[in-house]
């Protein structure tokens, strides 16, 4: 059951890149981000008032458990490494074709793998190292590609960005495993739904915050139009990211194995990077998209 909420939440994972570049098409990043935070919010919130006052919700996957400020503050710590990956990812994806912002993204279990081996002390075996290379050759391969269309990896700051988006989504999935996890196996033990509603709650302040300083100063020169892509944009993030969170709370489920499905939704980008925005050189990207998702089956072997 676990792994088919992956699967599910990974294609929705998928329409949610999509949506997010054609929000993004000639349009303020921040105002974007900022309106995807507060429908993200709206959507739980009526979540939070019904656990906290009604009994609604008791005995169902939607209940959102209560904490003190111990309990927040791990959130808080959570919500400002999304934000960090997403304020990356946004600017990145705004400047670069979908299908290379797709595979370097779909890098990101490589990281948590290589960061559970050095934070948490687990040793990679045979295959978990093939995939890894894989990975790496796939991410230089791709470099080739970019340069095709004038994009060089070496000094592309987007690419930087998008980079920089991938490792703070791999911190973010290793502190998932922490936060999850019961006291007895290290953890924190967070209840997933408190996790997930608060953590949209506390990015949408943190964004109203950057909106104010950052861009409203400025807001001329970088105009906002509205498209009815945003709200899409947080409905599907809000779905995958409920199915992500339930499949790592159900019985045998390996975090490691989630994280590589989930990048899976990179094939689903890469499609309509492919139909619906006409995107180049696809046949060099395919490859490297190949490669990407080889090392991703050979991670799971492995695992």
């Amino acid at each position: 059951m676990w792994l088919f909420l992956a699967f599910c939440s990974a294609a929705l994972l998928g329409c949610y890149d999509s949506l997010k570049k054609t929000a993004l098409k000639d349009n303020a990043v921040l105002p974007v981000l900022f309106l995807n935070t507060l429908f993200c919010s709206v959507l739980f919130l009526p979540f939070i008032i019904m656990s906290h006052h009604t009994h609604v919700l008791d005995h169902t996957p939607f209940l959102v458990g209560q904490g003190g400020w111990n309990e927040h503050l791990y959130i808080i710590v959570k919500s400002v490494i999304v934000l960090a990956s997403w304020v990356c990812g946004y600017f990145g994806m705004k400047y670069l074709p979908l299908t290379i912002v797709g595979p370097i993204n779909a890098t990101q279990p490589v990281m948590v793998l290589v960061g559970a081996m050095l934070v948490f002390g687990e040793q990679l075996n045979v295959w978990q190292w093939v995939g890894v290379m894989l990975a790496v050759l796939s991410f230089f391969m791709l470099s080739r590609s970019g340069k095709k269309e004038g994009i060089n990896f070496r000094d592309n700051r987007w690419v930087v960005l998008i980079v920089l988006a991938a490792v703070f989504g791999a911190i973010s999935g290793l502190y998932d495993k922490y936060l999850m996890a019961s006291p007895e196996e290290g953890g924190v033990g967070l209840d997933r739904m408190m996790v997930q509603s608060w953590y949209n709650i506390y990015q949408c302040a943190m964004m109203g915050v950057m909106m104010w300083l950052i861009w409203w100063p400025h807001r001329t020169a970088s105009p906002f139009r509205w498209h009815w892509a945003i709200i899409f944009v947080s409905l599907f993030l809000s779905i995958a990211d409920f199915l992500y969170f339930y499949s790592l709370s159900l019985p045998g489920a390996m975090v490691s194995i989630v994280s590589m499905v989930r990048r899976g939704s990179v094939v689903v980008s890469f499609l309509f990077g492919a139909l619906f925005f006409h995107e180049k050189n696809l046949k060099s990207k395919a490859v490297d998209l190949a490669l990407v998702m080889l090392g991703l089956l050979f991670l799971w072997i492995g695992s």
